[in-house]
């Protein structure tokens, strides 16, 4: 990009950041106490809840690692999406509304490990501790998948060397610095409504850049050489095998093990804090019906055009992208579309402004429940009880900096994969805390000793499955293939009901209040 396009871009870059900074401004005046701060006063509207949710469920993973895995391999990857879809669809009508009624029965809970602690009556706060723990060890992780995507973005529009197909490192350095401080900035002042309305303006633009593009880009190929001859142009051999669900861009079949994988995407949903706080924020039961709707909708369009978005470059893009830069097919997409003028470089800047919004939704909101894991459930839960709510704010606000700092350095590296640390941090929360959850709501037998080991064993799976060198100098996940997510959330839900079956029956008082959500009526 020329110099004069740069600031274009900025233009809009720095316009779109203001407003998301004066959002939190105005809802900083309204935060009193912990309940404003982590649950907005449990008064999110439909629309907000589920723009809220699924925005920041998705982040850059949804503009950036999703179509770059299709753009390399074609509809062989839409497993992913298509997992991901049955998990939210399930996680709206299983999860949302009971979980709903149960957090404010069990003593009000403000947090996911708070209510675990409610739920089984955890006087020494074990599974506060263990939950916490777990919550600022994965999201350390997933907050570098958001900040790598902002720094790829920056380091893709201002490289020194717009022709070249790799980061320019400097650029990506600035770029992160540039993300992770906006983010931090209208986190700290608004909490959980700043973050939620954000989201619910960053979802809807989300929505536009990724139905827009491909579609203006589909429409240039059609006018000219076809998508099948451009793909036939752009080194796709057989365009049937690209665009076939079980087969690779090469002809060969899709293994079984990796649609099992990429299916088992949808069993994360049930684990994920940041997304179930937003079903325990909803103001009433009508509400949550009203988000179901506009979730799935949502989810439906974003994720089929995700992919088409990486199907269509394949075939659009002038140059060709490496496996290193796969993941900036959709910037690279809309520089091409909107190039020339003033006016389309505006345009441009703003649908780009789209990934900044997937990007910032979802790690605004990681630090969010990361804050309310260590001041609500670590610091005021167990360490000082009496802690006065101005001190435990405090105390989460610099959690937020030393998470954002951790993934700041984890994201360092320019060829970190989105995709491969979204990959991770989801596989540890989905086992860790899906099968804890699923069975704290629908299983009245669940005990305490049964959560915190399903729940450490979940964790623990995922840890040695992708980080631990057992077979022959590889992981077990690169010797199989095998999602790690797919193991540890069984193993953790055997090993769950397993603990609970050789441990003594909840008390009366825990199965007559399981019993008495049924009859709850929260309005």
């Amino acid at each position: 990009m020329t110099n004069t396009n740069n600031i274009i871009v900025l233009c809009a870059f720095a316009a779109y950041m203001v407003l998301m900074i004066v959002i939190g401004f105005i809802y900083s005046k309204g935060t009193k106490n912990n309940e404003d701060y982590f649950l907005g006063g449990r008064n999110l509207g439909g629309w907000t809840a589920a723009l809220s949710a699924q925005a920041s469920d998705m982040s850059g993973w949804l503009l950036m690692g999703l179509p770059g895995a299709v753009y390399i391999a074609g509809t062989g990857e839409v497993w992913i999406a298509i997992g991901l879809l049955i998990g939210t669809i399930l996680n709206w009508y299983i999860v949302s509304a009971r979980l709903r009624k149960y957090t404010i029965v069990a003593g009000n809970s403000l947090t996911i490990p708070s209510f675990f602690q409610n739920r089984y009556r955890d006087n020494k706060g074990i599974i506060k501790i263990v939950s916490a723990s777990i919550i600022a060890v994965f999201f350390a992780v997933y907050t570098a998948s958001a900040f790598s995507s902002g720094a790829k973005l920056f380091a893709t529009l201002f490289a020194r060397d717009p022709k070249s197909s790799e980061l320019d490192t400097t650029v990506y350095i600035i770029g992160l610095c540039i993300s992770a401080v906006v983010i931090l900035i209208y986190t700290f002042m608004g909490g959980f409504k700043a973050v939620c309305t954000t989201d619910f303006i960053q979802g809807m633009l989300m929505l536009v850049a990724i139905l827009a593009v491909p579609i203006i880009a589909f429409a240039i190929l059609q006018s000219g050489e076809g998508f099948n001859n451009a793909l036939l142009a752009k080194g796709v051999e057989n365009p049937d095998n690209f665009l076939n669900f079980f087969k690779n861009d090469d002809g060969s079949p899709v293994p079984a093990v990796s649609i099992i994988s990429n299916l088992a995407w949808g069993l994360g949903y049930f684990g994920m804090p940041h997304i179930l706080i937003r079903f325990m924020a909803v103001k009433s039961h009508n509400e949550i019906k009203k988000a179901r709707r506009v979730a799935i909708t949502w989810v439906v369009i974003s994720l089929a055009a995700s992919c088409f978005i990486g199907l269509i470059a394949r075939g659009f893009l002038s140059v060709q992208l490496s496996a290193g830069a796969k993941e900036t097919v959709f910037i690279r997409t809309i520089q091409q579309i909107f190039s020339g003028n003033g006016i389309l470089i505006f345009i441009g800047g703003i649908f780009l402004c789209g990934i900044l919004a997937a990007i910032m939704s979802t790690a605004d909101s990681q630090l969010l429940v990361t804050a309310s894991a260590v001041s609500e459930d670590m610091y005021k839960g167990v360490i000082k009880k009496d802690a006065s709510e101005k001190s435990s704010l405090l105390v989460g606000k610099v959690a937020v900096v030393v998470v954002a700092i951790i993934a700041f350095v984890i994201a360092l590296n320019p060829e970190s994969s989105i995709m491969d640390l979204v990959s991770d941090a989801w596989a540890g929360f989905g086992s860790a805390f899906g099968p804890v959850v699923l069975l704290a709501l629908f299983w009245k037998r669940s005990t305490l000793a049964g959560a915190i080991s399903g729940m450490t064993v979940g964790a623990l799976t995922v840890i040695v499955w992708d980080y631990i060198p057992l077979v022959n100098g590889s992981t077990l996940y690169s010797a199989t293939g095998l999602y790690s997510l797919v193991l540890g959330f069984f193993l953790a839900l055997a090993v769950n009901v397993a603990v609970s079956l050789l441990t003594q029956k909840p008390s009366k008082e825990i199965l007559d209040e399981f019993d008495s959500i049924k009859s709850v009526d929260i309005a």
